[in-house]
């Protein structure tokens, strides 16, 4: 049996071979190139690290997994292939009890893994922000979206919003991203999201910030975090509802504090005040449900 100092000499080179590969991704490789990610390293928002972390590791495990699965297969199909002059059937091997523990108790401590650490971060993403440094309603509707900032006030007397209309499509396919609904936030700041349907059930999804929560008719969700890039990031609904599902599309800025502000300026000074689901109803008698337009 070989002594721990072999050991350690031997795992020493794979130790600094693998050091060596990993020094050599960037960040979008060593985050399984999952968006959220550029070469600078610095995430969407503080969640998006931890959510790729359990992506990337999941599948570092199954692929060690699966390569010692493919090599017993490969070894058996080696060591245990008939010979020349051989028939028959070979030997049978039934009732092995180490190794009908071996291949009951190894899946299950997987399953139980991977449901642990699921369940952390989980956790982790499901806490909201008691006290957000910016407060926000999004309303999913057939077939756009609504987006309320809500103020310190209790009745929304002092907030601002914006409606939106589904995408419609130009000539050439594509759609015009200047007119889409577009959610606002200030970088570097507590946000919890409230989440709300005015109709169906959707899903709101920001692909870069690598998650989603559905939203249903009486029921609210919620979504903390806090935006550390600024940028434009593309917006869907990824639950689907109805027939123009696929035009329910949307974009978040990630802006300064200081631009944020502005935007919120201009939505007081266009008279968007005030709380949103007095202004939709007003709005839908007259444009269609569903289909209020901007200001």
């Amino acid at each position: 049996m070989p002594s721990k100092r072999r050991l350690r000499w031997a795992a020493l080179p794979v130790g600094i071979a693998t050091a060596a590969v990993l020094a050599g991704c960037s960040p979008t490789q060593l985050h399984g190139y999952l968006p959220g990610f550029q070469e600078d390293g610095v995430p969407t928002t503080n969640r998006v690290d931890m959510v790729a972390g359990l992506w990337v590791n999941s599948w570092i495990v199954l692929l060690v997994v699966g390569l010692v699965t493919w090599g017993l297969m490969l070894w058996a199909a080696v060591a245990y292939r008939r010979r020349k002059g051989q028939t028959g059937l070979p030997v049978q091997l039934r009732y092995n009890m180490p190794i009908e523990i071996f291949y009951t108790v190894v899946p299950l401590i997987l399953v139980v893994g991977f449901f642990a650490f699921t369940a952390r971060d989980q956790d982790i993403l499901e806490t909201q922000y008691e006290d957000p440094e910016v407060s926000i309603t999004a309303y999913g509707k057939q077939w756009a979206w609504d987006f309320q900032y809500n103020g310190e006030d209790e009745d929304f007397s002092d907030a601002v919003w914006s409606m939106g209309v589904q995408a419609e499509p130009e000539g050439d396919g594509y759609v015009d991203q200047d007119a889409l609904p577009t959610l606002y936030l200030p970088v570097d700041k507590t946000v919890r999201i409230e989440l709300q349907s005015r109709d169906v059930a959707h899903s709101f999804w920001v692909i870069d910030f690598l998650y989603k929560k559905d939203m249903y008719l009486g029921r609210d969700n919620f979504w903390s975090f806090t935006p550390t890039r600024e940028g434009t990031y593309a917006g869907k609904c990824a639950e689907l509802c109805g027939e123009y599902h696929s035009a329910m599309l949307f974009n978040v800025k990630v802006v300064s504090e200081a631009e944020y502000e502005d935007y919120l300026d201009t939505l007081r000074d266009a008279g968007q005040t005030g709380d949103i689901d007095e202004a939709y109803d007003r709005l839908q008698g007259n444009t269609g449900f569903g289909r209020a337009e901007e200001g």
